[in-house]
């Protein structure tokens, strides 16, 4: 069993400026990433680190042990609302067969709002991405045209993405206004399911753009839900059997609606830290599960050399992610913690724990020795990752 270390002498005046600053980030805008990265940034060195077999007689009956050790930036952040949608926008659709690419012809614009009334401007721009998961394809964008309310683009978007892939996703095609100071304006949206795409269509169309749609909203925020109990027990509860030092138990017991990816499913797995410890060897994960969105995982992680007092200031960071041969992709997380914003003193961004996670690990620490149960949704997690 691995043991956590409290951090000695965590403040500002030990640390030197940038190595606080460090201390203070975590997570990255979580696209990708190889199997050996962290999923918080921060890298607090702990004790030594042992690990026991796995333990259970069913192939998907796992544990672990480990010593302890923001998000994605909404895509749709921006200013709605305050400009009334209307206009149309003219582009056609295509599928290259011989590259794998899909092509997204945005031919131009009419009748859009008016942004700056006293000014008479608008910088309209168009902006798509793939749904459900926007972060895994990222977002495409014309170039902005200045004061126009009837832009012209002649710009092609570009996806390399598999045929079948595709057809699992929606095309969002938005049209917004360039601000100068970075909160621009949302002028109007339309979707595509592109399952029910005819591809024998490539003709240029006029589109009525849309008030902003409650499914895309939806779909933004939607990532899945993680299944899961977890419990401490306090040094000496248990009388002469007691560990030396308290440990945390997490049991993550499945996930639910994960992203479609892929026609057959996803092969998720999941990773563990207990923040502040990021240390590559200190983290734990489950094995992989294939072609499924819905995966049982049933996997114990233990976690001892606690001190009671050591709950208000560590973090436990539940990452989902899609694995890949060459890179995985972040599906989804949790950080359940007291979401103070400090940890020993320092500020973090990864102690931002919602209302459910924070009453979820309140839970745990005023029921000693006892499985708290919990569904939780998963979330895009805060922060901005350095590569190591």
């Amino acid at each position: 069993m691995e043991t956590y270390s409290k951090p000695q002498m965590l403040t500002q005046q030990y640390l030197e400026p940038e190595r606080a600053k460090d201390l203070s980030r975590s997570t990255p805008l979580l696209l990708s990433e190889t199997e050996s990265d962290t999923a918080s940034e921060i890298s607090f060195q702990f004790s030594r680190h042992k690990k026991s077999p796995s333990m259970g007689s069913h192939s998907s009956d796992m544990a672990s042990v480990s010593s302890v050790s923001g998000s994605i930036l909404s895509v749709y952040s921006g200013d709605f609302g305050s400009v009334a949608a209307q206009g149309q926008v003219q582009f056609a659709l295509d599928y290259d067969e011989k590259n794998r690419e899909f092509q997204i012809y945005v031919s131009q614009c009419k009748d859009l709002a008016v942004v700056d009334e006293k000014k008479a401007r608008t910088d309209p721009y168009v902006k798509t991405y793939l749904l459900p998961d926007k972060a895994r394809m990222g977002k495409r964008k014309t170039s902005v045209k200045k004061r126009t309310i009837s832009p012209v683009y002649n710009e092609v978007l570009r996806y390399k993405i598999e045929k079948m892939v595709l057809l699992i996703q929606k095309l969002n095609l938005s049209v917004w206004h360039n601000d100068p100071l970075g909160r621009n304006s949302f002028l109007g949206e339309m979707e595509i399911d592109l399952a029910s795409w005819d591809w024998s269509n490539n003709r240029l169309n006029w589109y009525m753009l849309k008030p902003r749609s409650l499914s895309t909203l939806n779909c933004a925020d939607h990532r899945g839900v993680m299944n899961l109990s977890i419990k401490y027990v306090p040094p000496g509860i248990l009388g002469w059997k007691s560990p030396a030092s308290g440990e945390v138990h997490i049991w993550v017991k499945d996930t639910k609606d994960l992203p479609q990816l892929r026609p057959s499913g996803v092969d998720s797995f999941v990773k563990c830290y207990v923040l502040p410890d990021t240390s590559k060897k200190s983290y734990q994960k489950t094995r992989v599960i294939k072609r499924d969105s819905n995966p049982i995982f049933n996997h114990t992680i233990v976690y001892d050399g606690f001190h009671t007092e050591d709950l208000k200031d560590a973090c436990v960071e539940l990452t989902v992610w899609d694995h890949e041969k060459l890179t995985n992709h972040f599906l989804g997380g949790i950080r359940l913690g007291l979401g103070t914003g400090c940890s020993y003193g320092i500020a973090v961004d990864w102690m931002d724990s919602t209302q459910e996670e924070m009453a979820f690990w309140q839970e745990m620490m005023t029921t000693a020795n006892e499985w708290i149960e919990g569904t939780l949704p998963l979330r895009s997690l805060a922060g901005k990752r350095k590569l190591k």
